[in-house]
């Protein structure tokens, strides 16, 4: 029995507007949705929110029920490994029943009486919204930069705080990226500030904390290049990097020059990818110079830093993708990738030693932790898999002992994670590849044609989603669900080749490996369409929005969360963040080879008469990336063209954007909402 009782859905004023583009006209019934000085969409977006709040409203207790699970999983008086940086101890702490952190050190041993840096708990009050980030401490551990965001718009505004007083400095650096670097002598501070109609990180200033004022030092003026600033693990550098999705730039100073000017690495050459870090003598380089296409490590010394004079280091591989690398005083680490399947790699600077850290299974993920400094044979990184909760673990370089720092603890007294098993399966696709896909359920939990499965992809900008552990998950794998990751072109899972056969003018991949793995996942016995879901978030509610125009009736329900799915409308837009540093993903529609290939794959574009699965769509009011109209418009479209009786809502957050509700606790009251739309399609509200 299906418990949403139907109301009269609302329906959009149809108002024609015509884009002329390529030459054509396209008209848009719902670009008025754009306009927030237009009371009608505050009242649309409003009526939307009403219509989903009374057909779902015998399902209020269950989405309690819920939320009251997952958070009862949660320890909520929890503290984080402490990490030691420049003579102090920092440390995370969570208190009972609060939503933000605390965060606060101890200076040289962990004995010592702690000194709170930030209680985001108090700083929270009276804001609906609340994120800090970017805490920098400098060197004399004297002052500390953080930045904080109230509008959930990711525009950070920067403050510094004297940590012997225990007040702010009259620092106030609005529209900030939210990260800073301190130069050597305690006195300046470096950010990057972002344009205010695009978001675009465009400029680098330098900041005098003590007359405080500020000098622009780097602007970049390429729309399709974004900048950020860095400081090298040496902390003998800073980094000033352009980069877009296909090409970077690096320029550095020593950190007790600031007044320098900023040499250039290497020039931006178009398809040339590179980063920079340093040790010893040394700038090594992660490239893809040459045709690596896999990534390679290079080096060249300091004096002599452009390409001309970078060498191999360690040489390309056409089956493993070189992801990541950070150096110590003896060892060096490498993160790499191969089949799908990630690996630290440990080498002696002598190359007398050379080992993977042994792990076990297909359906994990593996990265490198926060390691600030250089004497150590100890490394930290993080594991969890799709039935293993998330662990630090430290592990000596030298003597290969491990040691688990902490791991995630369910609080639930029967949850055991051997009742759970996770696999790897490979999908054929129509151009006769293998797609992989990492499931996991319960043991009970039999696969066959009655059995539920949601699948997850994402699949853009090279993002590859590892496996990993959820215990808010729990709730639909104790219930009988099947969670299935699809490892679709788009994403680096199979290496970059993987990626670049799912952009620009191979995007479609990217849709056409989702519904192959739902097809093989039927043929397979594994579950039917009556019992298959979709879930995709922002670039991968672009996915959804694709894959149930092309085969809608593969699913019986689909969310699909801050989807970006008016991509031909954004793309042309070149005022709307992030647009113009996207042309390398998607493609400039500006050109008519790329305007006619979105086109014919833009899921609010390619709406037809046609039955549509049940769907829930989200969004937030205030979202940067992906502007709430887009989906707005998109529900907007679907209801006035599908030809099915089934639910479709829209849920927009009014006080929130792109990532949702800040706080420890609150993002699971929306999560337990599409929990709940999920598990009443399956009837199984308890």
């Amino acid at each position: 029995m299906n418990l949403f009782k139907k109301n009269l859905p609302p329906k959009a004023d149809t108002i024609p507007y015509y884009h002329k583009e390529q030459g054509k006209e396209r008209i848009d019934n719902y670009y008025w949705l754009k306009d927030l000085k237009n009371p009608k969409v505050i009242d649309y977006l409003k009526k939307e929110n009403r219509y989903y709040d009374k057909e779902t409203k015998k399902t209020d207790d269950f989405k309690k029920k819920l939320y009251k699970e997952m958070r009862s999983r949660i320890k909520e008086e929890d503290t984080s490994v402490p990490y030691f940086v420049n003579g102090y101890w920092y440390i995370t702490r969570y208190e009972i029943g609060k939503e933000y952190p605390i965060y606060f050190r101890k200076k040289e041993t962990l004995d010592s009486e702690e000194e709170i840096l930030f209680d985001c708990n108090l700083m929270a009050k009276g804001h609906e919204y609340f994120n800090l980030t970017g805490i920098n401490v400098s060197p004399d551990n004297k002052k500390v930069a953080y930045a904080i965001d109230i509008l959930s718009r990711r525009k950070y505004t920067i403050y510094v705080k004297d940590l012997t007083t225990g007040k702010n400095l009259k620092t106030k650096l609005i529209n900030t990226t939210g990260s800073s670097v301190w130069d050597s002598e305690n006195r300046f501070l470096f950010y990057t500030k972002k344009n205010k109609k695009t978001l675009r990180s465009e400029i680098v200033l330098r900041y005098d904390t003590i007359k405080n004022i500020e000098e622009k030092i780097f602007h970049e003026t390429d729309e399709t290049f974004s900048v950020y600033v860095s400081l090298s693990k040496s902390r003998k550098y800073i980094f000033i990097s352009s980069y877009s999705t296909l090409t970077s730039e690096h320029r550095f100073i020593g950190s007790n020059k600031p007044f320098n000017k900023f040499k250039i690495v290497e020039l931006r050459t178009k398809g040339l990818e590179y980063d920079i870090l340093h040790f010893g003598n040394f700038f090594y380089i992660h490239t893809n110079k040459d045709d690596a296409n896999n990534f390679k490590l290079m080096r060249t010394l300091i004096s002599a830093p452009s390409k001309k004079n970078w060498v191999d280091f360690i040489p390309h591989r056409k089956d493993v993708l070189l992801e990541d690398f950070e150096p110590f005083e003896k060892y060096f680490i490498m993160t790499e990738r191969k089949q799908g399947l990630k690996r630290i790699r440990i080498i002696s600077w002598d190359g007398i030693t050379d080992y993977y850290i042994p792990l076990k299974g297909e359906t994990y993920s593996i990265n490198i932790g926060y390691n600030p400094e250089f004497k150590t044979n100890l490394v930290r990184y993080h594991f969890t898999s799709l039935t293993i909760p998330f662990s630090v673990i430290e592990f000596n370089m030298g003597s290969k002992e491990s040691q688990i720092l902490k791991k995630q603890e369910v609080l639930d007294d029967s949850y055991d994670e051997n009742n759970y098993t996770s696999k790897r399966l490979w999908a054929k696709s129509r151009d006769r590849l293998t797609i992989p896909i990492s499931i996991v359920h319960h043991k009970k939990t039999k696969l066959n044609p009655k059995t539920p499965i949601l699948q997850y992809a994402y699949g853009s900008y090279g993002m590859t989603v590892d496996p990993s552990f959820s215990s808010n998950r729990l709730s639909l794998l104790d219930r009988g669900f099947v969670f299935a990751i699809i490892h679709v072109r788009g994403g680096e899972y199979l290496g970059r080749h993987w990626y670049e056969s799912g952009k620009l003018l191979n995007k479609k991949n990217s849709f056409n490996d989702f519904i192959d793995s739902s097809i093989f996942l039927i043929d397979k016995g594994f579950t039917s369409p009556k019992k298959l879901y979709a879930y995709g978030g922002s670039a991968g509610g672009l996915l959804i929005g694709a894959v149930i125009n092309m085969s809608p009736e593969l699913y019986n329900g689909v969310i699909a969360a801050v989807p970006f799915v008016d991509i031909i409308s954004t793309m042309m837009d070149d005022k709307i963040p992030l647009t113009t540093s996207e042309y390398d993903e998607w493609g400039n529609p500006k050109h008519k080879i790329y305007y006619k290939y979105i086109l014919s794959y833009s899921p609010y574009d390619q709406i037809k008469h046609q039955n549509y699965p049940n769907i829930l769509v989200t969004t937030g009011l205030y979202d940067s990336q992906v502007q709430y109209w887009e989906p707005a418009k998109w529900v907007a479209k679907i209801r006035s063209m599908k030809t099915d009786c089934n639910s479709l809502f829209l849920i927009t957050n009014m006080k929130t954007g792109h990532s949702g509700a800040s706080g420890r606790f609150n993002y699971l009251k929306d999560l337990a909402k599409e929990y709940a739309f999920f598990l009443n399609l399956e009837e199984k509200i308890d």
